[in-house]
């Protein structure tokens, strides 16, 4: 009976990543998309208050964590030139899909290559602030381990990169 214990707790300790990666192919970890998604009274999704899976440049307006903070992008010349620069790096990143595209709002999914996670990332001018409000969030589990925080941090690092390079030189 020992024996074949330790095959049966082998062949289970084999098998269960395989069924945790086919799990993920078959979409069985992404999640429902939330209803409330969108700009509701000028406002992104409010980040629920003891998850650590979400970054909003909003959480100041609703119950908050410090670590939901996040700056918004902050742009200088045309609002709708300024989003379309967040559409083209959104397009470039892993996993990306954009799923609601308007002038004045961005809605892309992420999804993980192994396990098919998915996170909602949204974006919203506001063009009285010359700022680009964000918000990044998981669908599932309360924990994202810093994933929603480094995309949007990568976005901004891109987007002040491409602003830089679209300047104008000095004339002395």
């Amino acid at each position: 009976m020992g024996k074949s214990f330790g095959t049966l707790t082998v062949l289970i300790l084999l098998a269960l990543p395989a069924i945790v990666l086919i799990a993920g192919q078959l979409r069985l970890f992404a999640g429902r998309k939330p209803d409330d998604l969108g700009v509701h009274d000028g406002l992104l999704k409010a980040p629920m208050k003891d998850w650590r899976n979400v970054v909003s440049s909003q959480a100041a307006y609703h119950p908050h964590e410090p670590h939901h903070l996040i700056e918004p992008l902050e742009y200088t010349g045309d609002g709708s030139g300024a989003m379309g620069r967040v559409a083209g790096i959104v397009r470039t990143l892993p996993g990306a899909s954009i799923i609601t595209s308007t002038p004045t709002y961005l809605h892309a999914e992420f999804r993980s290559t192994l396990l098919g996670f998915v996170d909602d990332t949204e974006f919203m001018l506001d063009p009285n602030e010359r700022v680009i409000h964000m918000r990044s969030g998981s669908r599932l589990n309360r924990k994202d381990f810093g994933a929603n925080r480094t995309r949007l941090e990568t976005i901004r690092s891109r987007f002040e990169r491409r602003a830089e390079s679209r300047r104008e030189p000095l004339t002395a």
